[in-house]
């Protein structure tokens, strides 16, 4: 896989992994540790993942109203994956973990991701594991997370319903006392939950040997009612299969029934459910209704949940990071062997002349280097996002505490603008191939559909857009958009010193200084219908912005290595970034136009005029 030496590039050249080595979480790690892990994945990736990516997407799983059936690639898969380790590898020894950077836990999972996203589905468990790790008790953590980290038990998210969506406001799921003694369980206070989930990604397989569904619920009121808003949500754990304080399991089916499989455009490996919690197909103990273990406090299941939605969101942006480049691998691949066409020259073309490959065509370069800028960016953003989580959690006070805040106000921009551009990529990807692209016999198609969902994933573009603007760039006073404003200028002042980069620096300038001056005007009414308005442009300008910092930093990295790389490499990297600069940068203007004047085209139009 070619992907190797670009995430080493930005793994040693450019974010300095090796440094982590020298903190105590880490002291027993060194480059030769971190390589070793990348091995492994890259081996299992490349055997047991991507040689069956199109099975799992011609072949989809099928219900037969008991049992759900996937291709035994997708077994195989989950139990190598299992046995590498690499569910636990960010976790602490003394629980079976490596305790492995995440920057190389991240970089290491990338194969996966490229190999075959549809299969890859360790990002639930390993995220539903991390959030009861934070929040669960002692005994939750023993029985449920320490078992999805050794790959025995699998995880789940389940927040949406049919009738709420992402609207977690109006979550209608219910969960009431178990009875006398409730309050006692030795998994935590034991409750009943009916209701219904939708969308729950891996919520009904055999891969393991039990699901653990997070399910977030609203405990009633003792008029029986359901608190209105979020307030009143709380977060259970609710295993497929009854277990006992020990992790065995009881041999009783817990009341968590599968309605049906939905099918998706894409990401058609894994499973896409709509569940059925406490509707009596699998009594309990004689009676309707889903045991379900409270976790963290009542009514602040949300708060627990994020944790994992906010993870899940990192990646999310990895997986539309990684669609977006197998795309562009495959599309460089086909441009360099495809003939088709002849030059232009001084008379027009000769069409006495051999065709030319059609990589030799300037507007087929433009969208390969559109997909290299759009796919390697985004990996090093998403990296970048990984080395300050391992900053959170190792780093000094102050050092800890502003990496937190850059994570918040980063989040929705690590999650959206890999799923807008590399998704753009992907289309690219299709359009290189011409009409052979849009045919099954090459891959493009199928990266396309798999990342279109990511637009939506873990949170929609307007969301993301909608928390950015009316939240991250506010909180704390802004601290969070001053620090990265900070990070920028720190850069912008070595590039400002070196001739080949000096430009792009001041450009760069002139760009945070709009995206500035775009969050100012959109609340200078403080009327948040008006400022939200055009979010998602205002995200997209944004993005672009951190995009072209992410940029002129790694060509900053690339000229201080250029003794150690390749010449073709150094290139390509210096390239793209000027292809950000001159072709995607300058779109942030027309972008923030519309938020500084606070339009409200789209808002104002009356319903019955579209």
């Amino acid at each position: 896989m070619r992907l190797r030496p670009t995430l080493e590039f930005l793994l040693y050249q450019w974010l300095q992994a090796e440094k982590l080595q020298e903190r105590e979480r880490f002291a027993d790690h060194s480059r030769e540790t971190f390589d070793a892990v990348l091995d492994t994945c890259e081996r299992i990736a490349r055997e047991k993942y991507a040689p069956f990516n199109r099975t799992v997407d011609m072949q989809e799983p099928q219900f037969d109203g008991e049992h759900v059936t996937l291709p035994q690639a997708t077994k195989d898969a989950y139990d190598a994956y299992a046995a590498s380790g690499m569910l636990s590898a960010a976790q602490d020894y003394d629980i079976g973990g490596m305790q492995l950077p995440y920057t190389v836990d991240a970089a290491a999972n990338a194969f996966f991701a490229l190999a075959s996203i549809s299969i890859s589905s360790s990002l639930l468990s390993v995220g539903n594991a991390n959030l009861l790790m934070v929040h669960g008790t002692p005994l939750q953590k023993k029985v449920f997370a320490l078992n999805e980290f050794s790959g025995r038990f699998s995880g789940t998210m389940c927040l949406s319903e049919p009738q709420a969506g992402s609207s977690l406001s109006d979550v209608a799921t219910r969960a009431v006392p178990d009875g006398e003694g409730f309050e006692a369980d030795p998994l935590g206070p034991r409750y009943r939950i009916t209701g219904h989930k939708m969308w729950i990604s891996s919520g009904e397989h055999e891969l393991s040997e039990n699901i653990v569904h997070l399910v977030l619920a609203k405990i009633p009121g003792p008029d029986g009612k359901l608190v209105p808003g979020t307030r009143g949500i709380s977060l259970f754990i609710v295993p497929k299969k009854l277990v006992d304080a020990e992790g065995h399991l009881t041999g009783v089916r817990n009341d968590v029934a599968l309605a049906g499989l939905n099918h998706k455009l894409g990401w058609r490996g894994t499973t896409n459910t709509l569940l059925n919690f406490g509707e009596g197909k699998y009594p309990v103990q004689g009676r309707a209704g889903a045991v379900g273990y409270l976790v963290g406090e009542a009514g602040r299941g949300l708060a627990c949940m994020f944790h994992m939605m906010n993870e899940a969101r990192i990646g999310i942006g990895m997986a539309a990071t990684m669609l977006g480049l197998a795309g562009y691998y495959a599309s460089l691949d086909y441009a360099k062997n495809r003939p088709q066409g002849r030059p232009m020259g001084a008379g027009g073309k000769d069409a006495a002349q051999p065709q030319v490959r059609i990589i030799e065509h300037a507007d087929v370069r433009r969208m390969l280097l559109a997909q290299k800028s759009y796919g390697e960016g985004a990996l090093a953003l998403n990296l970048y996002c990984a080395r300050l989580v391992d900053e959170q959690h190792t780093g000094e006070p102050e050092a800890a505490d502003e990496a937190r805040l850059l994570l918040e106000v980063l989040t929705p921009i690590a999650k959206s603008w890999p799923s807008e551009f590399c998704l753009e990529a992907n289309s690219l990807a299709i359009q290189v191939h011409g009409g052979y692209g849009y045919t099954r016999d090459f891959p493009v198609e199928q990266y396309w559909r798999d990342n279109r969902l990511n637009m939506i994933h873990e949170g929609t573009h307007g969301i993301q857009a909608a928390d950015l603007l009316g939240r991250k760039v506010l909180m704390e006073g802004g601290r969070g958009l001053q620090l990265l404003a900070a990070r920028m200028q720190a850069t912008m002042a070595q590039a400002a010193a070196v001739p080949e980069l000096a430009a792009y620096a001041a450009q760069l300038g002139g760009a945070l200084q709009q995206v500035g001056a775009a969050t100012q005007a959109a609340w200078a009414t403080g009327n948040p219908a008006e400022a939200l308005a055009n979010a998602v442009p205002y995200m997209q300008a944004f993005g672009h912005t951190v995009l072209a910092w992410i940029w002129l930093d790694v060509a900053l990295a690339t000229l201080r290595a250029d003794a150690t790389l390749s010449i073709a490499s150094s290139e390509g990297r210096v390239g793209a970034a000027r292809y950000f600069y001159h072709y995607e940068l300058p779109k942030i203007t027309a972008w923030l136009d519309v938020v500084n004047r606070r339009d409200m085209t789209c808002a104002a139009l009356s319903e019955a005029a579209f």
